[in-house]
Formats: structure tokens, C-alpha cells, sequence
């Protein structure tokens, strides 16, 4: 869970076109009759509240619920269920199994179960041990990255500097491990969980995903009886 990167998360992903995302988001719902939407992972709500303003009815995130979405329960059943920008590489593969398995049991016959992972080759490659730095309005950070190729988890060491109304900083460091899901294994989980109609795509398009995509998105639906 972030701890106090939460309250600069937002401001750190200002080049992130969040609404193109939601448009892709809604692009993938085709013409499934999508209205009531379980957002996981949902942060500060940068998707969920866009989605309900869009007619969408989410009952996890707005209000928002604080829950583990390894044991994802919901009261009514939903039309879809998301999980957006990496929530799933948060879990180890044991925990992403375990998400399925709920999301499927919060779904109606005929829902859509939506995620997105940054990519093994972008975790190992292009963040794997390597160190970024950023000034921002609102925050500087460093960021140190360290990428295991046994365990396939990259272990992130944020140093943040968090401008304060007068002018001066405040530093708070920030642990984040993240495992580096294959498309396969993604897929797997998927079909013994129940999922059929499995798709994956390179992110913010329908085509296949190849070597060098940094983010896959996966669409599964679940059967109706």
C-alpha cells in the first residue's frame, strides 16, 4: 500500500493522459452492456469518479471501500471489474490467481474483467536497475530501481521531497515491489478461473502485444451458463 507517496501520486502523474485512458477503458467495454463497475487498485479515484460522471454505477470505489482485491466482495453482482495501471503487479501470482478467482465470483453471468501490467520486459529492461530523478511543482524525487530475475519482482526505493506552503521541502522514503507477470501466466490464471474469451492487447490498442510492449492489457469475460 503507498503511505505518504499518496499524497503526491497525483501530482507526479500529471503527463499521464488519463483521459485517453478512460476512452480506452470504455473503448474495450465494445458493446457490452457495461453500467455497474467494481474499480480495484482505484487510487485516488482518478478513474472511478470520471467513469460514474460517465453513468457507470461503481460500488467499490465510489464511495470508496478499502478492501484487499485479492478477496474482492461485492453485494450486487458487476458488469465489470478493473483493475488499471499496474494493480495486478502489486500481487504476486498466488495473489493474482486469488483476484481472478473473486473477480469472477463478483461478476454476472456474462461480465468483463479488465487489467493492465506493465510488462516483464519493461520492468527487467527498461526500469531494472536503474535510477531516475524528476523535479516537479509539487514534488522531486529519486527513484531506484532493482530487478531480480530469479524471483521476477523489482524492488523500487522512492526518496520524495514534498514542497511544503512556505517554500521548504519534507523527504519521506517509500518502498515498492512490483512481480513481473508474463503474458502467459496472466492467461493461465485466467482460464482456471473460469474466464473464457481471453484476450490480450498492447495497452491503448487492439493488437497483439509483442517482445517490446511495455503494457498489456487483458480482457476476459465471464461465461454465461
Amino acid at each position: 500500500m503507498y503511505s505518504n507517496f499518496a499524497r503526491v501520486y497525483d501530482s507526479l502523474m500529471e503527463s499521464v493522459d488519463r483521459k485517453a485512458w478512460l476512452e480506452y477503458i470504455i473503448s474495450l467495454f465494445g458493446d457490452a452492456k457495461i453500467e455497474r463497475v467494481a474499480d480495484c487498485a482505484c487510487g485516488t479515484g482518478a478513474l472511478s469518479i470520471p467513469l460514474a460522471k460517465r453513468g457507470y454505477k461503481e460500488r467499490v470505489s465510489v464511495p470508496f471501500v478499502c478492501q484487499d482485491m485479492r478477496r474482492l466482495a461485492l453485494h450486487r453482482p458487476a458488469d465489470a471489474v478493473l483493475a488499471v495501471c499496474d494493480g495486478v503487479n502489486y500481487l504476486t501470482l498466488k495473489g493474482a490467481e486469488s483476484f481472478f478467482e473473486h473477480a469472477y465470483a463478483a461478476l454476472r453471468e456474462g461480465g468483463m474483467l479488465l487489467f493492465d501490467i506493465s510488462s516483464r520486459y519493461k520492468l527487467s529492461t527498461i526500469l531494472g536497475n536503474n535510477t531516475f530523478a524528476e523535479d516537479e511543482s509539487a514534488a522531486a524525487y529519486i527513484w531506484k530501481n532493482a530487478y531480480d530475475e530469479q524471483t521476477r519482482q523489482i524492488q523500487m526505493e522512492l526518496t520524495l521531497f514534498e514542497k511544503q506552503a512556505d517554500g521548504r521541502y519534507v523527504r519521506f522514503n517509500e518502498s515498492q515491489i512490483q512481480r513481473a507477470h508474463s503474458q502467459r501466466e496472466m492467461e493461465g490464471a485466467l482460464k482456471r478461473a473460469g474466464f473464457e474469451r481471453i484476450e490480450a492487447f498492447g495497452a491503448f490498442t487492439f493488437d497483439a502485444p509483442n517482445e517490446k510492449s511495455e503494457r498489456i492489457q487483458f480482457r476476459a469475460i465471464k461465461p454465461n451458463d
